[in-house]
């Protein structure tokens, strides 16, 4: 409204000038006075225009702020459910850890203290190549074949009978606990043992005959224990002398305590 004015004005002049006789002077000064309206008019015009481009610049930079805002807090909210799950997810799993570690603690106190029960108890056969540990949570009882058998017989002796008595006093009392008897040779051929072909028959025949002596004369429950043959591939000791080979001969019970709790929380 400004520059409608100065050109308004500008023209009343020249009117009212024209109206009377001007020097020369007065003429360039008007002039002059019209060609710096003139540059002024268009300097402030150009600056309007530069005003509304970068008004309209401005409003888009707002709404790209404004759209990338949403976007953010939407991702943000996101970002949180999802921190939310992983924290409840880890809460569980801690609480899941604990109780693995709780009743696999309780199966190495019970292993401990039946290795205990059972080495007392077996205290006078230890000499005669019997020894008692613990491996992985579950207690090995070892019995050298020379502490059960005859040479090449499957049949237990007086000696063998009554170390399987003493042991079976004790797995009486732990009805918690199950039995594998496994039956182990050494890596010597069988030779002319009648029924007896190799040597998986003979450690599966000895395994056998120390459950069958354990739950039919010993009253041991017969569900709690397996019967299994080895052979000559699993020794303790592989070296190709007599004193690993004796080693090697012998039955093994193990023994593993029931963990259907620890069983039924990882099948959950």
């Amino acid at each position: 409204m400004k520059i409608k004015y100065y050109l308004f004005a500008f023209a009343l002049s020249l009117t009212f000038y024209s109206c009377k006789i001007m020097s020369p002077k007065a003429y360039k000064a008007l002039i002059a006075e019209r060609d710096s309206l003139t540059t002024r008019t268009e300097t402030l015009e150009a600056q309007v225009f530069e005003l509304k481009a970068d008004t309209m610049r401005l409003n888009r930079e707002l709404a790209n702020l404004r759209n990338n805002n949403s976007t953010l807090n939407s991702n943000l909210n996101t970002s949180s459910s999802k921190l939310k799950r992983l924290a409840a997810d880890l809460e569980k799993r801690e609480a899941r850890l604990k109780e693995v570690e709780d009743i696999l603690r309780k199966r190495d106190e019970a292993a401990n203290a039946l290795k205990n029960k059972l080495q007392q108890a077996l205290l006078g056969f230890q000499q005669s190549g019997l020894t008692v540990d613990i491996r992985n949570g579950k207690v090995y009882v070892s019995l050298a074949d020379k502490l059960l058998f005859p040479s090449g017989s499957i049949i237990i002796d007086d000696k063998g009978k009554a170390a399987l008595k003493q042991l079976a006093l004790v797995l009486n009392k732990e009805p918690d606990i199950n039995m594998a008897i496994e039956g182990h040779t050494d890596d010597k051929k069988v030779i002319n043992l009648g029924q007896i072909k190799d040597n998986w028959d003979l450690s599966v025949l000895r395994a056998t005959s120390v459950t069958r002596y354990l739950t039919e004369t010993e009253k041991v429950d017969p569900h709690r224990l397996t019967a299994t043959g080895k052979s000559e591939f699993q020794p303790i000791d592989p070296a190709p002398t007599n004193e690993a080979r004796a080693k090697n001969r012998r039955i093994e019970i193990v023994l593993t305590p029931k963990l259907d709790e620890l069983y039924n929380l990882i099948t959950k």
